[in-house]
């Protein structure tokens, strides 16, 4: 009895011993280190800075922004994956690594996601000639309903001078009066007709004329 309590003894101590080192793996596992990442996003051209790029972790939502020479920096755990993404570029993929440094430096080099869009034919037509020869047989409604009588010039004038001004019209008028205040406001406004230079060109156009 004294060695089959012994043994299970042994047994219970043993099963402590596991459970105690596996609840310290499960801790030492959900604290996970934490490592400041710094880099640079480069272009194809390996030397100029990309500015604006997302650098992001989507499972844990937080990330930044390259600055305009293409530098960023942002703390990270060991694990996280790490998104490199930029309107016309591929997207590139990083992994922190389980390392002894607190501090990590990355250069990215991002490739241009390019494109290759169908064929699209503008113009169907081999020659200009059979174009313009398409164009002009082309039968185009005419209108009949049409009143030639609202297109006289008197009546045209005559809206010119009754239609309401539009916005852009009232706001051409209240900075012509401004800039015209701005300039009266240091004194009376000069009359052109006691300007005897405004008489001299005036003398001057009616000799040319003749």
């Amino acid at each position: 009895m004294k060695k089959v309590r012994g043994k299970y003894l042994w047994l219970a101590v043993l099963l402590l011993a596991v459970l105690a080192l596996s609840g310290v793996d499960v801790q030492a596992q959900g604290k996970k280190k934490v490592i400041q990442l710094s880099g640079i996003v480069l272009g194809e051209d390996s030397v100029s800075g990309i500015p604006g790029v997302h650098v992001y972790v989507p499972k844990a939502g937080r990330g930044t922004t390259t600055n305009r020479v293409g530098y960023f920096s942002m703390p990270t755990l060991v694990g996280d994956e790490i998104v490199i993404s930029a309107i016309g570029y591929e997207k590139q993929y990083y992994r922190i690594p389980d390392t002894d440094k607190e501090n990590l430096t990355i250069l990215i080099e991002l490739v241009s996601d390019t494109t290759f869009l169908e064929t699209v034919e503008i113009m169907p037509f081999p020659t200009e000639e059979i174009f313009k020869e398409a164009v002009l047989a082309l039968n185009l409604p005419v209108r009949e309903d049409v009143n030639n009588e609202n297109l006289n010039d008197e009546l045209l004038a005559l809206m010119l001078q009754t239609t309401p001004m539009d916005a852009s019209m009232n706001h051409r008028y209240y900075i012509d009066n401004w800039v015209q205040y701005q300039g009266d406001k240091f004194g009376p406004r000069p009359n052109p007709l006691l300007n005897p230079f405004n008489w001299a060109r005036f003398f001057k156009s009616l000799k040319n004329k003749n």
